[in-house]
């Protein structure tokens, strides 16, 4: 029905530019050609067994006030077109837009997350890998989402948190899992479970220490050239501190003590 009502629109439309008329008449679909075909003219209405209602008044639509246009359209909700351009406009990718517009649960969620963030642009784009690729990860796993039952405004705080360095990507995973799970704020889920991110020098030059002194191998390579080794010795160091040390000054305490 969509595609015909398409083609006739296209048709007709051809049609009275070219100078032609639109007749009543009886078309029908052609599957194959994908266009519609004439079966049979009809004089008038009543040829298509048309007749009044003797009980419902005529309503002429464009004099009743509420039924204007611009009522009309000021009462729709915002339609999936248009929640697409917005979601595009913050630089979210293409996939994860599709994937938050898919329900209404999703972008109804995502909405209140982007206003608890102020409209801020970089905020909401973190927060859409956090809902597309964490919190779905979740959902996934439990077998079904509810949405509805998340705070919006202590998912925001946790996007911030992490914006801020103060938690890893692996402390954000491990208290998401803990909001979704329990509720509660993000701020003491990451203080009760020791989640936030350790930033201190002192404490951070005894984990690297530890990993200098356990990797020997490792060590040996990145002092030979192989740069690699570094990327392996951090995540080792991340290892080390249970996701708690900032790997940028792992790494950069690393460089420091292998010279």
């Amino acid at each position: 029905m969509e595609r015909a009502i398409a083609y006739e629109i296209g048709r007709q439309t051809k049609l009275i530019e070219e100078g032609g008329k639109v007749v009543q008449e009886t078309r029908g679909w052609d599957e194959a050609k994908q266009e519609t075909f004439h079966q049979r003219f009809k004089e008038g209405s009543a040829d298509y067994r048309y007749f009044p209602e003797p009980d419902l008044p005529k309503l002429f639509i464009s004099e009743v006030p509420e039924f204007s246009h611009e009522v009309l359209q000021a009462s729709l909700p915002e339609l999936p077109w248009k929640r697409r351009e917005r979601y595009a406009s913050y630089g979210i990718k293409e996939e994860d837009v599709e994937y938050l517009i898919a329900t209404k649960s999703r972008s109804d969620f995502f909405d209140a997350v982007a206003g608890a963030l102020d409209t801020d642009t970089a905020l909401i784009t973190l927060s859409a890998n956090y809902v597309v690729s964490d919190l779905a990860g979740i959902y996934a796993k439990s077998g079904s989402e509810n949405f509805a039952s998340l705070d919006a405004e202590a998912f925001a705080k946790l996007i911030r948190l992490v914006a801020a360095h103060e938690l890893s990507s692996r402390g954000a995973k491990d208290a998401l899992l803990i909001l979704v799970e329990k509720g509660g704020d993000p701020e003491e889920i990451a203080k009760e479970h020791n989640l936030f991110q350790v930033h201190d020098v002192t404490a951070l030059g005894k984990v690297v220490d530890t990993v200098i002194t356990g990797e020997e191998k490792a060590v040996a390579e990145y002092k030979g050239g192989k740069q690699a080794s570094l990327q392996y010795l951090v995540g080792k160091a991340m290892k080390e501190s249970r996701g708690a040390g900032n790997p940028q000054e792992l790494q950069k305490l690393l460089i420091e003590k292998l010279g």
